[in-house]
């Protein structure tokens, strides 16, 4: 038998596999990069710092972790690309040492009403099976205890020809047991619709009796129903018998022919529920969201009690608790539970449901329930639920990217972050975190800071070290690494309060508190402490109230700053009016828009498996309006020259002289006011950073007329120089005559303030009370939470 030989010979130097330790990224032009060239260590924590828009994103997000999604995605067949998002190559010459990357983002996680935090981590597909092999009586397969599953049967029969005459028909039955609430198809809500905000029944078909965003007169929607034979549309919508009121509001979809054409009619009540209702509320267009809110009540369901299941997977049990309970608690209640069972037969699934439901304790999600739906998750939440999977992963040599993970938490659960990102860097992966926290930046092994500013007076590499270099490094990043706001020496003083009493909404234990007015006011807390249950639970966002919360502001590439603020309105009249023209000439999306482009400024071609290509429109030269209404000036500017200019230009533009418009002037201050003088009004939304996006949204209700503000997390993807700027706004808000109400966990804000409302002590069940109400000194002074700990070390105190 041969053995193999080994030889203790030295190598002669370090294996050339080794070699490999670096990302190197050479001539970045992605967004507002400009030709970036570094090299990133790998197995390393690396943070990317700079000011918002710096264009940290578009380096780490559209660059990196990009290009490694499409390399991976070209090793699978031409049939199962085609199936697969057609990503383009980012704009860089050299890309090297790629590893595989898993993005963790911001983005809000599935809006659908039946999305879950269950069903979004694999944890409810977990409990089924549990229950469906211990839960007594057995009911049937995992199938039975899932919401999205209906229970549907069916029989018949069919004809089996065996030849020569001979036939036998034979009889077939089908059942499968689904767990769906049949009365709310598993929403755990029902609707009632107020239909007086739905049409005016004095009105006839003709005279455009509906008030639904979208009825238009002229619309195919309308055409269907006015065109469908089933109603006289000169007759008035009151006077329609019982069977024309049954068709015009709930009869099943029919094929009618309109002109020619086969379409569907159905009543007015299931359309508007499979085109409005069946959307989760946050992902809705701000005028659909109004009008559902004004149309539409939403109550729980009263056949599963808001369970979403029905009343057979309710009745299965382990123990006392069927699964509608298991999913109510709170995860690590739950994770107790599992822990308390004890069956050989369902071992491996025992353990994993535990290691599950374990992370999310040791990420801080722990005072979540399984039946939180997904669309409520602040981005800060959701992130950290998309963590989960990967926490107890076995591969290495992985690149993890990460937005702002510190986004949504209070200082006593940034440790804990750090933490998790330290473990997935000790494990040998890659991990590139965008951070503006320094408590983050402080972790890590190599910062690299982009600037100097923002837009296109960013996209360069100001720094690149360790972290005691980027102190002294002089960029803006290192200048104020170490600030320090300071405890105001004297506070407003309110002008009356806006009383609270009996607050119960979620995790919230019968709170009083009186909410001073005409100051700045701090909400805090440690997550899922009942801050944003308090706030916006409690205060209505009506008579005076204008709420700006966390959801993201959506927008293709056809939307702009412009846009957006409501700003295209005014320069489109100001133009119109200096001409003679109609405004529609000047919009893009209308008819001025270039016809070979339809004002999108570019053509693409689409070429199948491969990237499409965008190229820049020859007939308009990417200006994306017609020739001939660029003839008609403002002021000596052409609306493409005006939509190109930076805000700041704009403002002066608008303000004085011949193209004076004030409309426009004011929107154009508010968007200067909150740090954007930089960006170009024709820019397209999803070109900015989300801490610009952010601004974009408080400029824009700024707008609103209120008395009250009330600000869910500002601070969002703001780099610590403009929290500064963030804090003067807020100043002049309050100093405007309004009260500013803010949810924020930034030690900045809290020391800023002039009254403070610190919620807990802890999450979920453990917290939902008031622990101090008062001064920041006065928290300082007491550090009797946790907040008031964090704060004190913060200020030096």
């Amino acid at each position: 038998m041969s053995k193999a030989t080994t030889t203790d010979r030295q190598s002669p130097g370090p294996h050339v596999a080794d070699s490999h330790d670096v990302i190197r990224v050479h001539g970045a032009r992605e967004n507002n990069l400009r030709d970036v060239s570094i090299e990133i260590p790998k197995r390393r924590l690396t943070v990317f710092t700079g000011v918002s828009g710096s264009g940290k994103s578009s380096l780490v997000f559209d660059t990196i972790a990009a290009e490694s999604q499409r390399l991976i995605n070209e090793t699978y067949s031409a049939f199962l690309q085609g199936f697969m998002p057609n990503l383009a190559r980012p704009e860089v010459d050299v890309l090297d040492g790629l590893t595989t990357a898993i993005a963790v983002d911001q983005q809000r996680m599935g809006s659908d009403p039946r999305s879950t935090v269950g069903t979004a981590t694999d944890a409810n597909a977990m409990l089924r099976i549990l229950f469906s092999r211990l839960g007594t009586p057995h009911i049937g397969p995992p199938g039975a205890f899932s919401f999205n599953t209906a229970s549907v049967s069916a029989s018949g029969g069919f004809t089996v020809d065996r030849g020569a005459d001979k036939t036998r028909t034979e009889k077939v039955s089908f059942s499968r047991t689904g767990g769906m609430c049949t009365h709310c198809e598993g929403r755990g809500t029902v609707s009632d619709i107020d239909l007086t905000q739905l049409y005016d029944d004095s009105k006839s078909l003709s005279e455009g009796p509906f008030t639904i965003p979208t009825y238009t007169g002229d619309g195919w929607v309308v055409r269907v129903i006015a065109e469908s034979g089933f109603f006289d549309k000169e007759k008035p919508i009151r006077e329609y018998t019982k069977k024309e009121r049954h068709d015009f509001l709930y009869r099943e979809p029919v094929k009618v022919k309109i002109n020619g054409v086969n379409l569907t009619y159905e009543g007015l009540i299931p359309k508007l529920q499979k085109s409005f209702l069946s959307k989760d509320r946050e992902s809705m267009q701000p005028h659909i969201r109004a009008f559902v809110d004004r149309a539409v009540t939403f109550s729980r369901c009263p056949e599963c009690d808001g369970t979403r299941l029905s009343e057979l997977a309710r009745s299965s049990k382990i123990g006392k608790v069927n699964i509608a309970d298991a999913c109510a608690m709170e995860i690590r209640d739950l994770a107790e539970w599992v822990r308390g069972l004890d069956e050989p037969s369902v071992a491996p699934l025992l353990t994993k449901l535990r290691h599950t439901l374990d992370s999310f304790v040791e990420i801080g999600l722990g005072y979540l329930s399984l039946d939180r739906a997904s669309g409520t998750l602040s981005g800060g939440e959701a992130q950290r639920t998309k963590m989960i999977r990967h926490l107890g992963s076995s591969l290495t040599d992985v690149t993890y990217v990460f937005d702002e993970p510190s986004i949504g938490l209070h200082p006593h659960d940034i440790q804990r972050m750090n933490n998790l990102l330290l473990r997935l860097r000790d494990k040998g992966n890659t991990v590139l975190v965008v951070e503006h926290k320094p408590e983050t930046i402080a972790i890590a092994d190599h910062v690299v800071d982009l600037g100097p500013g923002a837009g296109t007076a960013g996209g360069t590499v100001c720094f690149e070290g360790t972290l005691e270099g980027l102190r002294g490094s002089g960029t803006v990043t290192g200048r104020h690494l170490d600030d320090r706001a300071k405890i105001k020496a004297t506070v407003r003083k309110p002008t009356g309060a806006l009383e609270i009493r009996g607050a119960s909404a979620n995790n919230l234990q019968g709170v009083d508190v009186d909410v001073p007015l005409g100051v700045l006011t701090v909400v805090t807390g440690v997550a899922g402490s009942g801050k944003s249950s308090l706030v916006h639970g409690s205060i209505p966002a009506e008579g005076g109230v204008v709420a700006i919360d966390q959801t993201p502001i959506r927008g293709s590439r056809r939307s702009n700053p412009a846009t957006y603020t409501g700003l295209a309105d005014p320069i489109r009249k100001a133009f119109a009016k200096a001409n003679g023209v109609k405004p529609a000439l000047f919009s893009a999306n209308s008819e001025g828009a270039c016809p070979t482009c339809n004002g999108a400024g570019v053509i693409y071609t689409d070429l199948a498996i491969m990237q499409s290509v965008a190229t820049p429109c020859e007939e308009c030269e990417g200006r994306r309006f017609e020739a001939s209404v660029l003839e008609y000036r403002l002021g000596g500017r052409d609306i493409s020259e005006v939509l190109a200019m930076p805000v700041s230009e704009a403002e002066e533009f608008f303000g004085t002289g011949e193209a004076r418009t004030p409309a426009a002037h004011k929107i154009l201050e508010r968007l200067t006011d909150v740090g954007l003088g930089y960006l170009t009004l024709g820019q397209p939304l999803t070109t900015l950073s989300g801490g610009e996006r952010q601004r974009l949204k408080l400029a824009t209700h700024m707008g609103e007329k209120g008395g009250v503000y009330v600000l869910d997390e500002p601070t969002t993807g703001l780099h610590l120089a403009d929290v500064e700027q963030l804090l003067g706004l807020l100043d002049r808000l309050v100093d405007s005559g309004k009260s500013v109400i803010v949810i924020e966990h930034h030690q900045a804000v809290m020391a800023h303030a002039d009254w403070i409302i610190d919620l807990g002590p802890g999450a979920g069940h453990d917290g939902g009370r008031i622990v101090f109400e008062g001064t920041p000194a006065d928290l300082v002074e007491a550090r009797s939470t946790l907040t008031g700990e964090h704060l004190a070390a913060y200020v030096g105190a």
